[in-house]
């Protein structure tokens, strides 16, 4: 262990919130008694793989809160370079005062699952239904199931893989939205043979094909020695029986 003085270029804080970046999300929410609203969210994330489970932390004090509240339903909407304006006007505006879809020119569409509504220019839309609500102080934890996600066909590629990259993503760090930046690699990379580049996207799937491979070659390998073998083993039955049969057909001699 290394004593932390002789580090001293390192100044110790008292206690905050320093996780970032972090996403920068478009809840919506409403229902049968609500009209609907938009609401920016960074205190929100994955929780279980699963079930699917995910989470947003919400001030009580926010017109959105009581929505989620009595609704138990919210659709976790992300977001993109593209909506970036739009993302920090749900932000900073109340939907007590204004319609926010119709300032920020947004398309509100009924969910699959439930009644809040998506919105339609985001790429990726989740349903979610609040299974849990826990009070952690100055914000509430809204912990829900996710009962189905949109995607947008336009960002799927040829072999069906979804690509949000070219989506174009945002995150949030300190009051500042930012794009995601170049890849620098993907899951794994950390462990790979050491001829892959870091961040070659395609590697995962050549090491698939490659096995692929070995495993079909493998497969004819073992049909054709085991055609072979069936071929000698006939041979030598075809040259028993020839034998047997010269044999019968010999005349027996007297000795």
């Amino acid at each position: 262990m290394v004593d932390r003085y002789k580090y001293m270029s390192k100044e110790f804080w008292k206690a905050g919130n320093m996780v970032y970046p972090l996403p920068a999300v478009m809840v919506s929410v409403g229902g049968e008694s609500y009209k609907p609203n938009i609401i920016t969210i960074g205190w929100t994330g994955t929780i279980c793989t699963n079930p699917a489970m995910v989470y947003i932390s919400v001030r009580p004090e926010r017109y959105s809160y009581d929505i989620i509240k009595e609704t138990g339903e919210f659709v976790i909407n992300l977001t993109t370079e593209n909506l970036v304006k739009a993302v920090d006007y749900c932000g900073v505006k109340s939907g007590r005062d204004i319609d926010k879809f119709k300032e920020m020119n947004l398309t509100a569409v009924t969910g699959n699952q439930i009644t809040a509504p998506y919105i339609k220019e985001c790429p990726v839309n989740i349903e979610c239904k609040v299974e849990q609500i826990l009070k952690l102080g100055s914000h509430d934890m809204f912990i829900a199931k996710v009962l189905g996600v949109h995607v947008d066909k336009k960002y799927m590629n040829e072999r069906g893989k979804f690509e949000l990259n070219k989506a174009n993503p945002i995150v949030y760090s300190h009051g500042e939205y930012y794009g995601i930046g170049k890849l620098l690699g993907t899951f794994g990379y950390s462990i790979r043979r050491k001829n892959q580049k870091m961040g070659d996207t395609n590697n995962t799937q050549k090491e698939r094909t490659l096995i692929n491979k070995k495993e079909v070659n493998k497969t004819e390998r073992n049909k054709k020695d085991n055609n072979k073998k069936e071929i000698n083993k006939n041979k030598r039955n075809n040259i028993k029986n020839s034998i047997s049969t010269k044999n019968k057909n010999i005349p027996n001699r007297k000795k």
